[in-house]
């Protein structure tokens, strides 16, 4: 007779936790506030603003609010209601009014659209034709058209519910280890939020004031590499523990040998024409000096724009452009009004000098380039648990400007750098938005193909993966002539 009234218990109690959070918040934002309008520095204002964000940040709310009502707030106390008013007045502007962020919207209608397009299942597709006769293959091709996926879409988060959903059954059908499965597609957008065109370099680039095109060139080659990276832990993993893959199972050579041929490869790859078509326009356009960064991605767009009309010609195409404009727009909004709050944040960092006196703390331990570098791995990795990449960047990047030039950091290899430790702190647990993406994914009976996978197997998938992409990030530290070549040709 109890059972039933189980939920209602459930929900009171978690109703209860939330107005027990929400008190605490609302109690930390009150502390921050007395600190700020009684603190004797402004140094120490600056520290109870920052104190203020992470708060509102922890209690769910937007990330642009959290940026711009704290530094609103921060710049009123130190410097009077004329200092705020003028902030207010001139931060939206001054934020999303350069030539180099109209790149933004172009690149987010041409994700939009190749998703509308349908390419999307056709690159995927693609990847498992081409790869699922290796050991491991399918895992490869997951990674591969994760890859390709991330980068086009813009979106991880995006690509991760679509691979999912595609992958890991694929992957079940043919006796792959679950944890393999789901940790094969957890780490697939890895490579693609660096591979162009990227959204989040683009917002780095805005937030650093570097130029958009060897921004985004910088990160073509690790994202490829990273890709490639994982594909070869993937094979050799293949080799040691073909259990792990299903290798010589039935089930395997059942799901693989009626499917896979020479003239289904073929046909698949004639199927994603539309991809090579539109990384030849991108790059081929800005190597050759004929598109600038912002034309570019004006002319990718534009590419996109026919591909979708004509692959779904004969299936009411303009329905299909209207939602990819709609999806635009709002996508656009949200990212410049998030990049007004990261004004103001610079401006309250600027009046009240904390980003300098962390600049003079880091140069006072004597640390080297690598030594730096290094150290940082641990900390956005734990950031990452908690907030996701384009939150990292708007909060860090403008504190850490003035010591990667101190440092001799190069600023269009940090901007590599911090993007990937953001999406690596995405999937780290306990709190990794993605593993719990992937989770919820795979409760679906249609998706985890009769195998139960709970929160623990996703988790236990990434003690495979995580050193593989925390070696990668080491070598970049060591050899940053990876990431600095490929602009270096556009200079």
């Amino acid at each position: 007779m109890g059972a039933p009234y189980t939920p209602l218990g459930n929900t009171n109690q978690k109703a209860k936790t939330g107005w027990v959070s929400i008190g605490i918040g609302l109690g930390l934002i009150g502390l921050c506030l007395l600190g700020l309008f009684t603190s004797g520095t402004v140094g120490v204002a600056g520290l109870w603003t920052v104190g203020m964000m992470l708060t509102l940040m922890f209690l769910g709310l937007p990330v642009a609010v959290a940026l711009a009502l704290p530094s609103v707030v921060g710049i009123y106390a130190i410097s009077g209601s004329q200092a705020a008013s003028n902030v207010l007045s001139t931060a939206p502007y001054n934020s999303v009014s350069s030539w180099s962020m109209s790149v933004l919207p172009m690149f987010i209608f041409m994700a939009m659209l190749l998703t509308h397009s349908g390419l999307v299942e056709k690159l995927y597709g693609a990847a498992y034709q081409w790869f699922s006769w290796l050991p491991g293959g399918i895992g490869v091709g997951t990674t591969a058209a994760g890859a390709g996926l991330a980068s086009v879409s813009g979106s991880t988060i995006g690509m991760t519910y679509a691979l999912g959903k595609a992958g890991i059954p694929e992957m079940l059908k043919v006796g792959y280890d679950r944890r393999i499965a789901v940790g094969t597609v957890v780490i697939a957008g890895l490579p693609g939020a660096l591979i162009p065109p990227s959204i989040l370099l683009v917002i780095y680039a805005s937030i650093a004031s570097v130029p958009v095109g060897p921004q985004l060139a910088a990160g073509a080659v690790p994202g490829i590499l990273i890709a490639v990276l994982f594909a070869v832990f993937l094979v050799t993993l293949g080799f040691i523990i073909p259990r792990f893959f299903g290798r010589g199972s039935e089930a395997a050579v059942q799901a693989t040998t009626p499917t896979v041929n020479w003239t289904s490869r073929m046909k698949a790859l004639r199927g994603i024409w539309g991809v090579p078509l539109i990384l030849i326009v991108l790059f081929g356009g800005m190597f050759s000096g004929f598109f600038t960064p912002t034309e570019a991605g004006a002319a990718g767009a534009l590419v996109a724009l026919l591909l979708t009309l004509w692959l779904r010609r004969k299936e009411s195409p303009m329905q299909h452009v209207a939602k990819a404009a709609v999806a635009t727009i709002s996508s656009t909004a949200a990212i410049f009004f998030v990049l007004v709050g990261a004004e103001m944040l610079t401006r309250v960092l600027a009046l009240t000098g904390l980003a300098t006196m962390l600049t003079e703390f880091i140069t006072d331990l004597g640390l080297s380039r690598v030594t730096f570098l290094l150290a940082l791995i641990p900390v956005y990795i734990v950031l990452g648990m908690f907030f996701d990449t384009l939150s990292m960047l708007l909060l860090t990047v403008p504190i850490l400007l003035p010591t990667l030039q101190a440092m001799d950091v190069n600023p269009l290899w940090f901007g590599v750098f911090v993007v990937l430790l953001g999406e690596l702190g995405m999937i780290t647990p306990p709190v990794g938005i993605i593993s719990y993406i992937i989770y919820n994914i795979a409760k679906s009976p249609e998706v985890n193909q009769g195998q139960r996978i709970s929160l623990g197997d996703v988790f236990m998938s990434l003690v495979w993966f995580l050193p593989v992409a925390v070696l990668f990030l080491v070598l970049m530290v060591f050899f940053p002539g990876m990431v600095e070549w490929l602009p270096s040709l556009l200079s």
